[in-house]
């Protein structure tokens, strides 16, 4: 289960055996939401999934998650593509800074 954000509170994983459409969980204390990232006509969509059995991130927090995956999304799919398709190691990173 490789993290490959941490920001402020929210953690961005993979499980470790995933399957396509690309996505990403994001976990904050007990909630958990699974974000799809969707290109349509090349641009960016995010589709929320529920988790069976755990409550979503609550809105304030499902509103912060989607920031950092708009901002972050090229890296999510590399850290995906590295770690599915080429058997990579990825590196968690944490960011300090609120995005605007």
């Amino acid at each position: 289960m490789p993290k490959i954000i941490e920001y402020f509170g929210l953690i961005f994983f993979f499980w470790g055996n995933e399957h396509l459409p690309i996505h990403v969980h994001v976990q904050y204390n007990e909630y958990e939401t699974k974000f799809e990232l969707l290109y349509e006509n090349g641009t960016l969509s995010l589709k929320k999934r529920k988790i069976k059995g755990i409550e979503h991130l609550p809105a304030s927090k499902i509103k912060e998650a989607e920031k950092v995956i708009q901002h972050y999304h090229e890296l999510i799919i590399e850290d995906w593509t590295n770690f599915f398709i080429l058997h990579k190691k990825v590196k968690s990173i944490k960011i300090t800074k609120k995005l605007n």
